[in-house]
């Protein structure tokens, strides 16, 4: 059974990601079986539908976003776009940037994440070659409300993390392998601010695109949320409740029925995000010689795109 990992992060841990790609292609006995990239989400920066983690930095052209977009798709990888920003206005679908990147990576073969019905149904109008994931920032809560998203037109649901070890919950979701599982949450569990963050998020993402669309030097933003878990480390969170191991993985929920999992890492340094990637996919007896074989290529002076 192949087991998809959903990873970070599009632009600024592509050089990793390629190196995972190629050592899952030529290195097989060092990884679990089935061990596959299922999509690689993000965006380009500072693009104002972006949810779920800040991107700022400078725009990218066209050019370069099919540059990145073709190295992952000429390897059979899908790029997920993380447009989940939960206060997307009417005002805001002509964005130019946002529009762009969905021009440039419409082939067929790509995805959003979405969380705003009103820009989900205008990218379901005007980009209808993209499959559509329902994200985890809805924060659904019950079985009935899981139940009810599959209904819907979705090519995946990301769940609530809050379930990913409540095994009476998974039973009772109906397509298990249309659901996609966050195994390596950073937040604590039952976080009371969670939906706020998303917002304070999303706010910070318009008003940022917003003054870099304008050509402003000085970018301001609103106030962050002070949050000490945002880029928590994975061995900080081996002991939450909502943690999913690699064992557990392979034993007991992909015999259920699930086979799509997500790692967090957008907004983590490239050390930390290899680390995830060793701790899932690697075989434990091969952990150590992966992760210093992938370290050094992450590091050798070789040109970007392989």
């Amino acid at each position: 059974m192949e087991i998809g990992f959903h990873i970070p992060d599009i632009l600024f841990h592509h050089r990793l990601n390629i190196i995972l790609y190629e050592s899952l292609t030529n290195d097989k006995e060092r990884f679990r079986d089935g061990a596959k990239i299922a999509s690689v989400y993000g965006v380009f920066p500072s693009a104002m539908w972006n949810g779920g983690r800040f991107s700022g930095g400078q725009p990218v052209d066209e050019k370069t976003m099919r540059m990145f977009i073709e190295d992952y798709n000429s390897r059979g990888i899908p790029v997920r776009y993380t447009f989940t920003n939960p206060l997307i206005e009417k005002e805001h679908l002509g964005n130019h940037y946002c529009n762009q990147m969905l021009r440039a990576a419409n082939n067929g073969m790509n995805e959003v994440i979405i969380n705003s019905p009103l820009l989900e149904d205008y990218i379901r109008e005007h980009y209808p070659n993209f499959k559509i994931t329902s994200s985890t920032c809805k924060e659904i809560r019950t079985p009935e409300g899981v139940n009810a998203e599959l209904a819907k037109d979705y090519n995946l649901v990301v769940l609530d993390y809050n379930w990913n070890n409540n095994f009476e919950f998974l039973e009772s979701i109906k397509e298990k392998d249309r659901c996609e599982i966050l195994v390596n949450a950073c937040c604590i569990p039952n976080c009371k601010r969670r939906g706020e963050h998303y917002k304070n998020i999303g706010m910070q993402q318009i008003q940022y695109a917003d003054q870099v669309g304008r050509g402003e030097k000085q970018i301001k933003v609103c106030e962050s949320i002070d949050c000490q878990y945002v880029c928590q480390s994975l061995y900080k969170t081996l002991d939450y409740p909502t943690h999913i191991s690699p064992e557990a993985i392979w034993e007991k929920y992909a015999p259920m029925g699930f086979s799509h999992f997500k790692l967090e890492g957008r907004t983590n340094q490239a050390i930390s995000v290899l680390e995830n990637y060793i701790y899932y996919m690697a075989k434990p007896e091969h952990r150590d010689s992966l992760r210093l074989d992938m370290a050094q290529w992450l590091t050798e002076k070789v040109k970007f795109f392989m």
